[in-house]
């Protein structure tokens, strides 16, 4: 059990962006041979492959958040010594737990308008509510990416080792 745990933390995001991906790659296939082949195509189609596209950008996000793969401005930290730079990422990481906190508790909100008011989406005509659960979603993987990532830099501050700065896109 704790190796599988170990492996859904490590790759969680990657399983879920993968079925996403392939779910909405399948529904857009599926809809242009539809289209262009049976001269017919559905309502529901282009519905589904929005809301994965959306749950998909969420999840990515927050694999982003842990890979530590967002937008920075690495131009500044480069200029620091190791230390200082794992105490702005430190304080990088904390100011993103406070920001996707005020953000889940409102996109909670919206849920609950959504919820409250039986918003229904115009093809698949389920709840808005199935929609906007991307968000709030999204922001609790990253909630528990920062957190984890934040122990992480308290650890190797702590030890003397430098900060982990992500994988390098380019060199």
């Amino acid at each position: 059990m704790r190796a599988f745990l170990h492996g859904l933390d490590r790759n969680a995001e990657r399983y879920l962006m993968l079925v996403f991906y392939c779910f909405i790659v399948f529904v857009i296939v599926s809809e242009v041979i539809r289209r262009f082949v049976l001269d017919f195509s559905s309502l529901w189609g282009e519905e589904a492959a929005r809301m994965a596209f959306i749950y998909l950008g969420w999840v990515g996000a927050s694999y982003a958040v842990k890979e530590r793969a967002h937008i920075r401005f690495d131009i500044v930290t480069s200029q620091l010594s190791p230390r200082l730079v794992g105490c702005v990422l430190l304080f990088s990481e904390l100011a993103t737990l406070v920001f996707a906190g005020f953000a889940l508790y409102w996109s909670l909100n919206t849920i609950g308008t959504m919820l409250r008011f039986d918003a229904l989406s115009p093809a698949l005509r389920i709840s808005q509510a199935w929609f906007q659960a991307a968000v709030p979603l999204g922001f609790a993987m990253m909630v528990v990416r920062v957190i984890q990532s934040a122990l992480r830099d308290i650890r190797n501050l702590r030890a003397g080792r430098p900060a982990y700065t992500g994988a390098l896109l380019f060199d």
